[in-house]
Parts: structure tokens; sequence; C-alpha cells
């Protein structure tokens, strides 16, 4: 009888944990259907969030909008600041959660974080010396300096202030200028939609000689100033410092001289 007993004790004792755990697994259960059943608040696009837009500009399109918690995209954000400092590396279409995962650094983006507007990126050839290769650097600004000719030959800085998005690279360790002359370096600028169509003409009607009818020409890092523009012409050039008599003696000379240019 001793053993019968002490075997019924056990199975009800068993059945007893069974129905414990039986009954911790359904409560657990329950809070967690009941938990993502919960609204939690996360941003959404109010208008469509373009690639290369930064976290500040991101900011105000943003609004606030309950969801389910089991709604809620992976890395969607709950506050503005989670994106600051970041830039959009992909779209996000209005109505959609804003997450993290489509932002990145400005570096993941390259140039194009830093096109906006009228902004272009445009890539061009030239040799050492004219882009200043092994010099320039990512960050830089510079100015186009250029010569054509229409009858007379002048020359102008025809663009100013010009970042530089990719310098070219730098000339081959130990490699003579004299061989360099020749090589082909690239360097993209950033420039208005206007101004590379001015500089494409400049390209077009200035690229007769190599290395001879266009240049960049690098700017102070700070402080940088601008010279009042004007067109310099033979006559400018070599006239330039002398005083109103010698320049009036000059142009005498020169018109009784055959064959003297002008200006």
């Amino acid at each position: 009888m001793a053993y019968r007993a002490r075997n019924i004790l056990i199975a009800v004792a068993l059945a007893a944990v069974a129905a414990l755990l039986t009954s911790f697994y359904v409560t657990s259960y329950k809070r967690h259907v009941q938990r993502s059943e919960d609204h939690v608040t996360v941003l959404v696009a109010k208008q469509d969030i373009p690639e290369g837009t930064t976290g500040s500009e991101a900011a105000s399109m943003l609004s606030s909008e309950d969801v389910p918690r089991k709604a809620r995209i992976p890395g969607a954000i709950t506050k503005p600041e989670q994106i600051a400092g970041l830039v959009a590396t992909q779209t996000t279409l209005q109505g959609e959660q804003v997450t993290t995962r489509r932002f990145g650094s400005q570096a993941e983006l390259g140039v194009r974080a830093q096109l906006k507007g009228t902004t272009r990126a445009f890539q061009f050839i030239g040799d050492q010396d004219q882009l200043l290769a092994g010099t320039l650097k990512d960050g830089d600004h510079v100015d186009i300096v250029a010569g054509v000719q229409e009858n007379k030959e002048y020359s102008r800085i025809f663009i100013r202030n010009l970042k530089v998005l990719q310098a070219p690279s730098a000339p081959a360790t130990g490699s003579k200028l004299t061989n360099n002359f020749n090589q082909d370096f690239a360097v993209m600028l950033a420039m208005t939609d206007s101004q590379s169509q001015k500089f494409q003409w400049i390209l077009m009607n200035a690229a007769q000689k190599r290395g001879e009818r266009w240049h960049l020409a690098l700017r102070p890092v700070v402080h940088d100033a601008d010279s009042t523009d004007h067109v310099d012409t033979f006559y400018s050039v070599i006239t330039d410092g002398l005083t109103a008599a010698e320049k009036r003696a000059f142009a005498f000379a020169a018109k009784l001289s055959p064959g003297t240019q002008g200006g």
C-alpha cells in the first residue's frame, strides 16, 4: 500500500508541476501577444526624402505616428536626433517609417552628398601642370584661368572658387616632369550647371595647344580674396605698369612696326 501511495503522490506532484508550467507558458504567451498589440510611436516621412538629404534637412520632413509594436520596422527612429549628422543613402517614400538603415555617413554617399540644387560634378582631364597633380587635394578651391582666340588672343579668370570634389592622382614617385606632360590626369570639380556650360565652351575653344590654353589656379585655404576682374590682351600685358606717356609712345611705335600685334 505504501508503495502504491508513493506512486500516486509522485504522479500528483508531476501533474501539478505540469499544470504550473502550462499556466506559466500560457500567461507568458498572453503577455507577449498583448505586448505585440501595444502601439509605439515612430517617425514617418511627411514627403519623399530623397537620397542625399542630410539628417538636419530631413528633420522638417518627419511626423509622428502610432503603429502596433509588431509593425515597427527594425531601425525605425523615434526622434530626429537619431539621424543627425547622417545623410540619406536611399530614398524614403512618403508615409514610410524612417529608419537608420537608410541613412549613413557622408563618406558612404561620396560625391553625391555634396551636390545640391544647381550644383553639378564636372570631371575632365589635363596634364600635370594644368591640374596641379600632386598638389591639389579634395576640398581645395580653385579658379579656372584660360586664354581664347577670336581674331586676337584674350586671357582672363573665367570661373572662380570651384570646390575640388576629387583631386587628380599624384604623379608616380620618381617620374620626371617631361614624362608626365603627355600623361592624362583627371579632376572633378563642383560647379553650377551654368558654369559647366561655360567651361565646356572653354574646353572646346581653348584646347588647341595642350597645356597652354587653360589651367587651374589654387586658392588660399583661408582669407582668400579676388582682384578686380579684367581681360588681358597683348597690349594690356605689354604696357602694364607703364605711364600714360609711355603707353602712347608704345602705341605710336607699334603702328610704325609692321606685324606688331595690337590690343
